[in-house]
């Protein structure tokens, strides 16, 4: 019987077919998941068969561990019971997406996850190490999320380079799985990144879509700061805000990259490349801050979720940040949490100097809860 493919986004219930999905994946049966880097044949880790069945289709070393996906980065905590300081903050900060972590688990700890989650330790653990994936793309969530399984996923086909879309894969399962569900093309023209996590470190094991750059700038603590059109109060935050640091941290603002901080921000209703206004740049250079350089922003996921801190200038700022990743809403706060910082268009440059003065005692008194001052 040939495989059924169906396109997510043309049918008529979306919701059906993700709970179709997640019925099909249950009852032992094999369904091709999108993801933001490849296509994947998913199955139910319980299922014997069902995993055999992956196995055969991957191809390569039929023994080797498949990866558990998850459908939120919360739901590691089936399988690490205690992560390390250093495994929460690589979830934190890179989930979800195009990064698979392989962790260390104790034997105590991997007995009692393959007891409670029925699964058999050779399908998922390599020695002492289990890899975890929690994939950016709202269908594999939304299916993951509806089966509420362990579920693992290997490359459809088994080639990387040919799972980007339905059609470059299909003729290598079809008929071997039982639905497809197509997304279109992957966002991502590489394979997710891995990294080996230990208590000590991490390391890149294969490298894909993050490089060792990209990882470390978004392990760095981050600030981000919120306004509408990006080119007034958040950028003029931002600007300020890179001054203290870098006062606090003894260095020149353009370093405080090479000490672990970043600061950034954008507008929930911003036009991408925009210069700050002039009133703008000029209120922050009596603070020795410099806009001369600042391009506006528009607030996108990516930006929302490589950020610590999350400072707006409105509730309705805010709520924006949450409409696009409802899972921060925990690190989102209004820089002055008595009242919004009014947007200071059309006004003279003395509202724009006291705007200025009032950003930098909000912020030093944020940054004094992160970053206390030298003695």
């Amino acid at each position: 019987m040939a495989t059924e493919v169906v396109n997510v986004f043309s049918v008529g219930d979306y919701q059906a077919e993700i709970r179709r999905a997640a019925q099909l994946l249950r009852d032992g049966s094999l369904v091709v998941l999108p993801t933001e880097t490849v296509y994947g044949v998913a199955a139910v880790a319980s299922h014997p068969e069902a995993v055999r069945k992956v196995r055969a289709l991957r191809g390569g070393d039929p023994g080797k561990p498949l990866t558990i996906h998850l459908d939120r980065p919360e739901s590691v905590r089936n399988y690490l019971f205690q992560p390390t300081p250093l495994a929460e903050r690589l979830i934190r900060k890179l989930w979800p997406g195009p990064v698979a972590m392989s962790f260390e688990v104790s034997p105590d700890d991997r007995a009692t996850v393959c007891r409670k989650l029925e699964i058999r330790e050779s399908d998922v653990f390599d020695g002492n190490r289990i890899t975890l994936r929690c994939p950016n793309h709202t269908v594999a969530t939304d299916v993951l999320g509806e089966v509420n399984l362990p579920v693992v996923l290997s490359v459809a086909g088994g080639d990387a380079s040919a799972a980007r879309q339905v059609d470059q894969f299909l003729p290598a399962i079809d008929g071997r799985v039982e639905l497809v569900l197509d997304a279109g093309p992957t966002v991502y023209a590489k394979p997710s990144t891995i990294l080996q996590v230990s208590s000590e470190g991490y390391s890149i094991s294969r490298a894909g879509i993050y490089d060792e750059r990209i990882i470390e700038r978004l392990m760095r603590t981050t600030f981000l700061f919120v306004c509408s059109g990006n080119t007034c109060r958040s950028p003029m935050a931002e600007a300020i805000a890179r001054k203290l640091i870098a006062d606090r941290l003894g260095v020149p603002p353009d370093q405080i990259e090479s000490r672990g901080y970043s600061v950034l921000s954008a507008g929930s209703s911003a036009f991408p490349g925009g210069k700050a206004t002039p009133e703008a740049a000029e209120a922050v250079k009596e603070f020795g801050a410099d806009l001369s350089r600042h391009r506006s922003r528009m607030l996108i996921p990516e930006l929302i979720n490589q950020a610590d801190f999350i400072f707006t200038m409105s509730e309705a700022h805010r709520q924006a940040v949450i409409a696009h990743s409802p899972r921060v809403a925990d690190k989102v706060q209004k820089l002055d949490p008595e009242r919004d910082i009014e947007d200071p268009i059309g006004g003279d440059q003395s509202l724009y100097r006291e705007l200025a003065s009032q950003l930098c005692q909000l912020i030093s008194s944020r940054l004094d809860q992160v970053l206390p001052r030298q003695p």
